[in-house]
C-alpha cells in the first residue's frame, strides 16, 4: 500500500477545488495496477458493484482481487442470495467486512447507540458498518488499489470521494456504464438482480434508507413495508430525528400525510456504499 491512500486532507473544499481535482482526474492521475497487485472491490449488493467486480477481474486477470462486503441485517435477505449469485458469476467468494463494535451489523442498533439517524452529514449507520469497517481492514491488509460502484452518472460523487479520500479505479465510469446499463448486464448473463428492484425501489439498500428524505419514498415503503414503515417511524419519533422533507419543511415520518408526493423514485439517487451524503 503506497503513501497516497491517506494523503487526504480534511474539507470543507470549494467548488473551485472540486473542480481542479477533477480535472486532474481526467488527465489521467490514478496509477493503472501492476501485475501482482491486490484490488479491493467494495461491493454493495447492488447492480452497479456485482459489474464493477465483474469487469475489475476481466481487466486485471494478473492482479490479486478481492472482492469485499460490508452486511447489514436491515437489508432485505435477498441480497443474501445476489451475493451468492455473484460469487459464482466472478468466480471469486466475497469476503464480509464487519466493524467489530457492532457484531450484529445493525443499522438499528447504530441509531439507538448513538441517538441520531441521518442528516447533511448522512447516516451513522453507513459510517459505522461500511465506512469505519471498510477503513479498518484496509489498516489490516495490505491492498493497492481500491474499486467502487460508481457508474457514469455519478461522477460527481467518484470525484469526490477521492478528492476526500483515496484514488479509485473509474471501471464502470470508463466503461461509460450507468445504472440501468449494469442492471441489464446482470440480466443478460442470467442474475436475477436483488427483488428490492421488482418491488419498485431504486437500489438494493436497506429497506427504509434513513438516508432518503423523499415524500415518494417513505409512502412506497409504507406501501410495500407497512410494518417497516412504522417502526421506523416509532424510532425516528423516539431519537427526535426528522427523516422526510414535506413542502420544504423536515417533518416525522408519522406526519407524513400517506398521499404525499416528490420526485418520481427512478430519479432518487440514494447511494449506500462507503460514500454517505444525504439525499433528497
Amino acid at each position: 500500500m503506497n503513501d497516497t491512500h491517506n494523503r487526504r486532507q480534511d474539507g470543507p473544499y470549494t467548488g473551485e477545488q472540486v473542480a481542479d481535482h477533477h480535472r486532474k482526474l481526467r488527465g489521467g492521475g490514478v496509477m493503472s495496477p501492476k501485475d501482482g497487485e491486490t484490488i479491493a472491490v467494495w461491493f454493495s449488493c447492488g447492480a452497479a458493484s456485482a459489474v464493477a467486480a465483474k469487469l475489475t477481474i476481466e481487466q486485471y486477470p494478473h492482479c490479486n482481487v478481492r472482492v469485499l462486503n460490508n452486511p447489514v441485517v436491515e437489508e432485505d435477505k435477498d441480497n443474501r442470495r445476489f451475493l451468492r449469485d455473484v460469487e459464482r458469476w466472478i468466480g471469486l467468494p466475497i469476503e464480509l467486512v464487519t466493524n467489530p463494535k457492532y457484531p450484529n451489523c445493525s443499522a438499528e442498533e447504530v441509531w439507538e447507540h448513538r441517538s441520531y439517524m441521518s442528516g447533511v452529514a448522512g447516516a451513522p449507520c453507513t459510517t459505522e458498518l461500511k465506512k469505519k469497517a471498510r477503513q479498518r481492514w484496509e489498516r489490516e491488509n495490505a491492498w493497492d488499489h481500491c474499486v467502487l460502484g460508481f457508474t457514469v452518472e455519478e461522477q460527481g460523487r467518484h470525484d469526490r470521494f477521492t478528492l476526500t479520500e483515496r484514488d479509485l479505479l473509474p471501471v464502470l465510469i470508463d466503461a461509460g456504464l450507468n445504472k440501468q446499463d449494469c442492471y441489464d448486464m446482470l440480466v443478460d448473463a442470467g442474475i436475477e438482480p436483488p427483488r428490492m428492484y421488482a418491488w419498485g425501489y431504486p437500489n438494493a439498500n436497506c429497506i427504509g434508507c434513513v438516508k432518503a428524505t423523499s415524500p415518494t419514498y417513505w409512502n412506497h415503503v409504507r406501501q410495500v413495508h407497512p410494518e417497516v414503515f412504522k417502526h421506523r417511524a416509532e424510532q425516528s419519533r423516539r431519537i427526535g430525528a426528522k427523516l422526510v422533507r414535506h413542502k420544504g419543511q423536515r417533518i416525522y415520518l408519522d406526519e407524513l400525510p400517506a398521499n404525499a408526493k416528490g420526485r418520481p423514485l427512478k430519479s432518487m439517487d440514494v447511494d449506500c456504499s462507503s460514500f454517505c451524503e444525504e439525499v433528497e
